[in-house]
């Protein structure tokens, strides 16, 4: 059984610092996720097309998650409605790749968050806080968790799902 353990970082530096000690502890790429607001992109979502989103180049544009989204593989900048734009990285980025309806929460829904807890995150993001989620094994998330709170990380939580 998978976990997910998600927090909010409210500075970038933050995050930062949080996903390199998990990639120290041992988390790879494949179970770390980021998501903020490109903050360089502002409001632009008519200039954005919904069509177009695709995650699998593994660029990042914006500064919005500076050296965070250099950290993670396959970041890349999304548009979703009623956020904007938004950098994403890691698996959580994948369930937010073409999400049309339902914006961010509808992504952590898929990715086995509570739809109430998703929508406060969808909050936090559009606030201007980095959501900072860890997929990983039972065994794992005390240390997940710790090092979020460790950084400054606010609304930790986790969630079991059936992988």
């Amino acid at each position: 059984m998978e976990t997910i353990v998600i927090g909010v970082m409210p500075e970038n530096s933050q995050a930062e610092k949080a996903v390199e000690a998990m990639r120290k502890k041992g988390f790879g790429d494949n179970e770390i996720s980021i998501v903020a607001k490109d903050q360089e992109q502002g409001n632009q979502e008519e200039d954005l097309s919904f069509a177009e989103q695709n995650l699998s180049d593994g660029t990042a544009t914006g500064g919005a998650i500076g050296g965070v989204a250099g950290l993670l593989m396959g970041a890349g900048a999304l548009l979703i409605p009623g956020v904007g734009p938004i950098i994403a990285a890691g698996p959580l980025a994948g369930a937010l790749t073409g999400v049309i309806t339902g914006g961010i929460a509808g992504g952590l829904i898929d990715f086995g968050i509570p739809e109430e807890r998703g929508k406060h995150y969808e909050e936090k993001v559009k606030e201007g806080n980095i959501l900072v989620a860890v997929k990983t094994n039972e065994e794992k998330v005390d240390s997940a968790a710790s090092i979020l709170r460790q950084y400054g990380a606010e609304d930790v939580e986790s969630h079991s799902q059936n992988s």
